[in-house]
């Protein structure tokens, strides 16, 4: 994974690497061609993509892993892939970590709540032990093939048990053996400028779009020490939009041309999915 271990000696220098999240194959060819580093193959954008339902543990390691092949199959970039709680116990991790490792990840996430766990900035979560998540996380390491395929242990311990509690599970996960932590949903400006400095691994902060946690310019976080700046569902918020106003637009006018002023041009749609390509394979082995 030559593009893993690039990926990987980026995120040490703390420089906020810009990650948007993919919730399919065409946002993830997309985020490519705009230029990003790394794509987040996201669990709640698949949830609501894919099924129409909110981030409550309705995708399992199967949907997960079709989507991580479906988006390996248009990119080379590093993916990393939200694998919420690992789907089970340590044991379970270690299957989900070989499988995903399989399908193309290049960086697994697990985190520290309750199945079902909820999205992370949704009230109501609950919390295993440090010692269970510590172990999930042993168990992520052990299972994995290649060193270059890097566990992130994700604690949402701030609004369960308090900041200090976060840092403390996410120091012991660092201990376990994760290659970065992500503590999620800070609340405050103070909290975020200080998880940098308290671990001794790169940091991965989520920018969420109406969210609890205070949003930052990438510049500011790189200067505070982060590793990763996750926008997991910025394009699929920006799709949703998108998709009101043009079937608003249709609804209401009972017509759609292609102006530009609503929807993507049709040869914009077929460059993105590079029909250009398929036309020429085509050609090449056609029957004379």
């Amino acid at each position: 994974m030559p593009e893993a271990v690039s990926f990987k000696q980026r995120l040490k220098q703390r420089s906020a690497i810009l990650v948007p999240g993919a919730a399919n194959a065409l946002s993830a060819r997309i985020i490519a061609d705009l230029g990003f580093e790394a794509i987040y193959i996201t669990g709640a954008g698949v949830t609501n993509m894919s099924l129409g339902m909110p981030d409550l543990s309705f995708v399992d390691l199967s949907q997960i892993v079709e989507h991580t092949m479906a988006i390996r199959n248009v990119t080379d970039l590093p993916l990393i892939v939200d694998a919420d709680t690992g789907f089970g116990n340590a044991v379970n991790v270690a299957h989900a970590i070989r499988t995903l490792e399989r399908a193309g990840a290049n960086a697994v996430q697990i985190e520290d709540q309750v199945m079902p766990k909820r999205c992370g900035h949704f009230s109501g979560k609950e919390l295993v032990s440090p010692q269970e998540m510590a172990a999930k996380v042993r168990a992520a390491v052990d299972a994995r093939r290649s060193d270059d395929l890097l566990v992130i242990a994700r604690t949402d311990a701030i609004a369960v048990e308090g900041y200090q509690s976060a840092l403390d599970r996410a120091a012991l996960f660092v201990e376990s053996g994760a290659d970065l932590t992500f503590i999620e949903a800070p609340e405050t400006e103070q909290q975020i400028r200080s998880i940098p400095g308290a671990l001794s691994v790169p940091q991965m902060v989520n920018m969420v779009v109406g969210g609890r946690t205070p949003i930052f310019d990438q510049a500011d976080l790189a200067k505070m020490g982060f590793g990763m700046v996750l926008y997991a569902n910025v394009a699929l918020q920006g799709a949703i939009l998108g998709m009101q106003k043009a079937l608003g637009a249709l609804s209401r006018d009972g017509r759609m041309d292609e102006d530009g002023s609503m929807v993507a041009s049709f040869a914009e749609r077929q460059r993105l999915v590079q029909k250009s390509a398929y036309d020429q394979l085509e050609r090449r082995y056609a029957v004379t």
